[in-house]
């Protein structure tokens, strides 16, 4: 019996397929949704990566709290003033990030990012303490080095803690495990033979590495000598010459004046002091700055070198 216009027979078959129907797109929803929870996907999560005692998860509240993506994009998503940070961590690596986040008004230089390579929990994270290696695992960082180390940026110095540095730098690493299929695009750019050649050769390891022997102390002016170093080792992102408030205190008029520590109380900086300062930075805190911020370059910087940086100090005069 076939159905006719209007007539009721084939009501009950239509009706089963639909209720069939049904239950098929029920039960891939259900399959669906069970699957997007599976942990065998294999996607990293802000939970389960870390660097040192810090975990990705806290990095986010960092970045969040600082509000990074008023000016960068994060796969993708954000604002377009700063560059995407997606990979950032796997370009160039912990010790760089290391060096600029605390002082990003101004790009890390060799000295600065080997200064890092001091921490345990780069030589854990890196596996290697060689500034050499470093730059050969991560060669954007070399070309980095290369192209800005000393100059200045457009991000402003940010008051950050050790402890926030860490907690960034976990989430950046996080960030650059995603799998994120192939997003953002990667931009084509041409006309950069020259950076494509430093990125992938050995040029940029000649350009970046211990850089050029700076010129013996003994043959020029010690305090010539420092201003040299005093750059060389990226300084000057975070001290002024002047008495202007950076990441640190500035250096105009430092010497043989009245600084009040931490403690409550007060010393003067004499040479004493200033090279116990530079060699090791935790052992008097001034007021006011935040502690473990400034690496110790005890094991960087040589005699002669550490007293020609206190002989440039002694040339700066208040402004």
């Amino acid at each position: 019996m076939s159905c006719g216009v209007g007539g009721s027979s084939c009501e009950t078959p239509r009706r089963r397929g639909a209720l069939v129907m049904l239950a098929v797109m029920t039960a891939i929803f259900i399959a669906l949704s069970i699957f997007s929870f599976m942990k065998s996907r294999g996607q990293a999560t802000p939970y389960t990566i870390t660097y040192g005692k810090y975990t990705a998860n806290e990095g986010k509240r960092v970045f969040q709290a600082y509000n990074c993506m008023g000016c960068h994009t994060m796969v993708g998503n954000g604002a377009y003033l700063g560059p995407d940070l997606t990979g950032e961590y796997k370009r160039v690596g912990p010790a760089w990030l290391a060096a600029f986040l605390p002082s990003a008004g101004g790009w890390p230089t060799t000295g600065a990012v080997r200064a890092q390579l001091l921490d345990p929990d780069q030589r854990a994270d890196t596996g290697t303490d060689s500034i050499d290696a470093y730059l050969k695992k991560f060669p954007v960082a070399a070309v980095q080095i290369e192209r800005r180390g000393g100059k200045t940026t457009m991000m402003p110095n940010l008051p950050l803690s050790k402890d926030e540095i860490g907690q960034l730098i976990a989430y950046l690493k996080y960030t650059s495990a995603m799998n994120t299929e192939g997003w953002p695009p990667k931009v084509e750019v041409q006309g950069l033979d020259h950076r494509l050649q430093l990125a992938h050769g050995s040029a940029a390891l000649a350009a970046a590495a211990p850089a050029a022997a700076a010129p013996e102390p003994t043959k020029v002016d010690p305090a010539a000598y420092g201003a040299q170093l005093v750059k060389d080792n990226g300084c000057l992102a975070c001290h002024a010459t002047d008495d202007k408030r950076l990441v640190g205190p500035g250096w105009g008029g430092l010497y043989n004046s009245k600084v009040s520590l931490a403690d409550g109380s007060t010393v003067s900086a004499d040479d004493a002091y200033l090279r116990e300062s530079i060699l090791h930075p935790n052992a008097k805190i001034v007021a006011g700055y935040p502690a473990s911020v400034m690496p110790a370059y005890g094991t960087l910087l040589k005699e002669d070198d550490v007293n020609a940086i206190v002989a440039y100090l002694h040339t700066l005069e208040k402004q």
